[in-house]
C-alpha cells in the first residue's frame, strides 16, 4: 500500500499522507514516497497547485518515534534532515494544507511549509519538540511566531499543549474551519481559483510575498516595484513575440 497518494485534477493535485493506522507518522518509507511525489509534481507543468492532507483521523503526528527508537534505526537521527522541507520548497506553486485532524510537531512543520491552511473543526495543533527532546529544523521556530505572535508561539513550544481548530483560527494559524466533509471540497475550490490566475503571474506573486516578507518594509516596497516593472517588461516582450509569430504564421498560410 502506498504511504503517499497522488490524485491529479485539472491544474492541481491532492497529496494524501496514507498511514492512517499510525496517524500518518513520518516513517522512512513515507518520507521517501513523499519526496518522490513532490519531485514528480515539481517537474509536471500541469500541476500548478497542490493540496496536502492526511488519511484518517490525523493530518500527521510527526516522526515515527517507534521507528526512531528501534535498534535498526540507530542512525535515523542522521537521516532526519530537512528532506521533506526541501521537497516542499521544490514545488514553486501554492500549497494548500487541508488539516483534517491531529497536526503535531513534524506535522505542524509540514503545515507551516504550506501557503494557506484550512482545518476541519476537529483538528488539533501541537508542538511537542521539547517534550520529546528534539528541536525543530524545518522552520517552525521562525514561522510560527510570525503567524501567531511570539508569546503564543512560546506557549505552544514550551508547554507542548495542543490548541483546537477554533483557537488556531482565532490566532491566525488557519484561514477557515469547516466540518470534515467540507474540508477537501473547500481546498479544491481554492485550488481551482488559484489555477484561474495567469500561471506566470501566480508564481511571481507567490515569490514576491515569500521574499518580501523577510525584508525591512521600505526595502520590500522597493523590491516589489522592481519586480512589477520586470514583469511588465516580460509581458510586453511576450506580446511582441506573439505578434511576430502570428505574422510569420500568416505569411506561411498565404504561401500555401
Amino acid at each position: 500500500m502506498n504511504k503517499v497518494l497522488l490524485d491529479q485534477h485539472d491544474g492541481f493535485a491532492v497529496v494524501t499522507l496514507n498511514r492512517p493506522e499510525a496517524m500518518n507518522a513520518l516513517s522512512r518509507e513515507l518520507r521517501a514516497e513523499f519526496v518522490a511525489v513532490f519531485q514528480r509534481c515539481a517537474e509536471d507543468p500541469e500541476v500548478r497547485v497542490l493540496i496536502l492532507t492526511g488519511a484518517g483521523r490525523a493530518f500527521c503526528a510527526g516522526f515515527d518515534l517507534k521507528e526512531m527508537g528501534s535498534s535498526e534505526a540507530a542512525n535515523t537521527a542522521g537521516e532526519v534532515d530537512n528532506e521533506i522541507a526541501r521537497a516542499m520548497a521544490s514545488f514553486q506553486g501554492p500549497i494548500i494544507g487541508a488539516i483534517n485532524g491531529h497536526c503535531i510537531t513534524g506535522g505542524l512543520e509540514m503545515a507551516l511549509a504550506c501557503d494557506v491552511l484550512i482545518a476541519a473543526d476537529g483538528a488539533r495543533f501541537a508542538d511537542t519538540h521539547a517534550r520529546v527532546g528534539m528541536l525543530p529544523g524545518w522552520g517552525l521556530s521562525q514561522k510560527l511566531p510570525r503567524l501567531i505572535g511570539l508569546s503564543r508561539a512560546r506557549e505552544m513550544a514550551f508547554t507542548g499543549a495542543p490548541i483546537d481548530a477554533a483557537t488556531a483560527y482565532d490566532w491566525g494559524l488557519v484561514n477557515h474551519v469547516l466540518p470534515p466533509e467540507q474540508l477537501l471540497p473547500k481546498a479544491m475550490e481554492m485550488a481551482a481559483n488559484m489555477c484561474a490566475c495567469v500561471p506566470g503571474a501566480l508564481l511571481r506573486y507567490r515569490a514576491m510575498i515569500e521574499e518580501g516578507y523577510s525584508m525591512p518594509y521600505r526595502d520590500a516596497l522597493a523590491w516589489e516595484e522592481a519586480q512589477a516593472i520586470d514583469w511588465a517588461r516580460d509581458m510586453v516582450g511576450a506580446a511582441i513575440e506573439q505578434r511576430r509569430q502570428d505574422v510569420i504564421d500568416k505569411g506561411r498560410s498565404e504561401k500555401t
